[in-house]
């Protein structure tokens, strides 16, 4: 019980540059507090996200990956946070065959004026894979 209740989940979020980035930027300079075991990494656009980026998040030892993007509609590439929306599915599928919790994944929708729900949706994430401590299952042993 204490390992879980001193875990802190390690989370890749993979961001959009053009909004879901610029949103944790904000939330930065405005000095909102979430959890500090995040690392971002950019991209240009969240339909660029591979799924093998995703497992491979997990197989180099993160607890959960969060994918975020402009909203539907608002992408700078026209289409490309709907290829990420219908990746979804499969990335989640893909998890269940690998017996990794399909909660250790999460989509998000994030603007560049949304600092303040880019903390709410960390801290959220965070708080929901506490409990499910250490992701074990897909992690390189190396």
């Amino acid at each position: 019980m204490a390992e879980t209740e001193t875990f802190e989940p390690k989370i890749i979020a993979l961001l959009c540059k053009w909004c879901s980035s610029a949103g944790s930027d904000l939330a930065g300079v405005s000095r909102m507090q979430y959890p500090p075991n995040i690392v971002p990494i950019q991209g240009m656009c969240s339909g660029s996200v591979s799924p093998l980026y995703i497992l491979s998040a997990f197989n180099k030892g993160a607890d959960g990956v969060l994918v975020s993007g402009c909203h539907p509609g608002d992408c700078h590439y026209i289409k490309g946070n709907y290829y990420a929306r219908r990746r979804i599915h499969l990335v989640k599928n893909l998890m269940e065959f690998m017996g990794l919790e399909e909660k250790r994944f999460k989509m998000s929708w994030v603007s560049a004026a949304e600092g303040a729900k880019f903390t709410k949706i960390i801290g959220e994430f965070a708080e929901e894979l506490k409990p499910m401590g250490p992701q074990t299952r897909f992690r390189r042993n190396s």
